[in-house]
């Protein structure tokens, strides 16, 4: 219900699949980065944790405010041993720009035609264009953790609470 609404609001239809189980692996996709360079998620969280984030459009104010709040805490994230991931439908060139802008020091991946979005179960709005905001942890390769309704300005402290921060 909830979800349908966000949609109307959105002007458009939603495709929702079903957001990964909890113990699930990493679905085996690719991306590019903000840098262009192509990575398979399944192979970067194999060991360790890892975060995959997802957010509507680079540079606007939650989805910057997401990403802030994860590039703020970065220092203890990655003494945790944590990968961060962002995703969502911009453009490689949308992803540079916002990764410059904000200093942001982890991966961004363009997910242009949604493969990333869909393979998750995530959530998009007007046909694909924007997906939902969710963020999913993994430990070795494995879903641990799942936020299906992320925070903005808390996703840091969501996540270090959970690996126990």
């Amino acid at each position: 219900m909830l979800l349908a609404a966000v949609c109307s609001i959105f002007g458009g239809t939603c495709c929702a699949g079903e957001p990964l189980e909890l113990g699930k692996g990493i679905p085996e996709v690719e991306a590019k980065t903000q840098e262009g360079k192509t990575i398979k998620l399944h192979e970067e969280g194999a060991k360790g944790w890892m975060l995959v984030y997802f957010y509507p459009k680079a540079d606007t104010p939650g989805c910057t405010k997401q990403a802030c709040s994860l590039r703020d805490a970065y220092a203890t994230l990655t003494e945790k041993g944590v990968k961060v991931f962002g995703v969502s439908t911009d453009t490689v060139e949308e992803q540079k720009a916002f990764a410059e802008k904000f200093e942001l020091p982890f991966t961004l991946l363009a997910d242009k035609e949604a493969v990333v979005v869909k393979k998750f179960g995530v959530p998009t709005m007007k046909d694909d264009a924007f997906a939902s905001r969710q963020a999913y942890l993994f430990k070795d390769g494995k879903l641990v953790w799942r936020d299906l309704k992320a925070s903005t300005e808390q996703q840091a402290a969501d996540v270090l609470k959970e690996i126990g921060e």
